[in-house]
């Protein structure tokens, strides 16, 4: 997974049914390209860690517009399973 695939990530709105709020989503996918960003530059494990990821929590967001939970849960678990694959030679 690279940087760009992160920006390049969109999730459909909910309205009418329980979705994620958008702007706690969208700050974790910054970091997140930050994370990626950092090691395609040859800086290092980035400012995220998959352990990290796994633990991010989202506000609900009812009567107001959020991202599909479904597809945020589906696209982090992506992440976690690169970011571990990242941090896995640095373990040995």
């Amino acid at each position: 997974m690279l940087a760009q695939d992160v920006v390049a990530t969109r999730f459909t709105p909910t309205r009418f049914r329980e979705g994620y709020d958008q702007d706690q989503v969208d700050d974790l996918l910054d970091k997140i390209t930050a994370t990626f960003a950092a090691v395609e530059q040859g800086r290092g494990p980035g400012p995220l860690t998959a352990d990290e990821v796994v633990a991010a929590r989202f506000q609900p967001t009812k009567f107001r517009e959020g991202y599909d939970q479904d597809q945020v849960d589906a696209f982090l678990e992506q992440v976690v399973t690169a970011l571990r694959a990242v941090e896995a030679p640095a373990a040995d």
